[in-house]
């Protein structure tokens, strides 16, 4: 038998034997793994073509949880704005000179983001590796809640700047780690106050947060795509929409909305 008529032949099987079963009249389910043993030996199918059908099987689950895995991140990414830099570092080392910069706080991204993860059925979680002799690495694991995830991961060594003790560096390392595993896994942008603008837009061009809050109820109520809306607005994110754009956009859902 060739390896194609073999594969249709598995493909039949696995028809006949991992479809929907009836639990009660008018209700059916997938069978588990399982009840699809169960009912092969019964029907005598051969050790390895069930191995072969059980294989199958997985592969497609794996390849719709990687699929639901894309959608909600790109669903996720398109309500999500920019990471806004609102921490302030300013200090004088004894005997150098000022250093004053400004960063993106943890807590801060924590609390933009886990709302809208949460809401498309994403999660995060982190795992530190170190020892003697080894950098700090910090593994950001995103996953959805059909399985499919991504692991990033990044490493550095212990910040002893600004007379830190051994665990102040560690944990300051580690926080950093935490923030920039996040932003790359969910490849979210940072901006100053005035970043990411064209040389002839200012900050308050952009839609307020109610504005904003207004729109993305409304993509809730219409069962509107959130990522078909930010590419038909020209934004990568609900937040980045100019001022002068919102009564349209608001106008074009209320439409959508009215429609019985």
């Amino acid at each position: 038998m060739s390896a194609l008529a073999s594969q249709a032949l598995v493909e039949h099987d696995a028809a006949q034997i991992a479809g929907p079963v009836a639990v009660v009249p008018g209700e059916r389910r997938e069978m588990t793994p399982m009840e699809m043993v169960g009912l092969a030996l019964e029907k005598g199918v051969s050790a390895e073509i069930l191995k072969q059908m059980m294989d199958l099987r997985d592969r497609e689950e794996a390849r719709n949880a990687k699929l639901a895995f894309t959608k909600a991140v790109s669903a996720a990414k398109a309500e999500l704005g920019p990471i806004m830099r609102t921490r302030a570092v300013d200090y004088t080392p004894s005997g150098k000179e000022r250093v004053y910069y400004r960063h993106e706080d943890l807590a801060g991204i924590e609390k933009q983001v886990t709302p809208v993860l949460t809401k498309y059925g994403l999660s995060y979680r982190y795992e530190s590796d170190n020892g003697p002799d080894r950098p700090i690495t910090i593994t950001c694991i995103l996953e959805h809640v059909d399985g499919h995830f991504t692991r990033t991961p990044l490493s550095g060594p212990a910040d002893n700047g600004a007379g830190k003790n051994s665990l102040q560096a560690i944990a300051s390392t580690t926080t950093y780690l935490q923030r920039y595993t996040l932003k790359i896994a969910l490849g979210l942008s940072v901006s100053h106050d005035d970043d990411g603008l064209k040389a002839d837009e200012k900050v308050e061009d952009r839609i307020t947060t109610e504005q904003r809050n207004t729109i993305l109820k409304l993509i809730d109520e219409t069962d509107t795509d959130i990522v078909k809306f930010c590419q038909w607005a020209k934004v990568e994110a609900v937040a980045d929409m100019l001022a002068v754009h919102y009564d349209k956009a608001v106008g074009v859902l209320k439409q959508r909305k009215a429609k019985p």
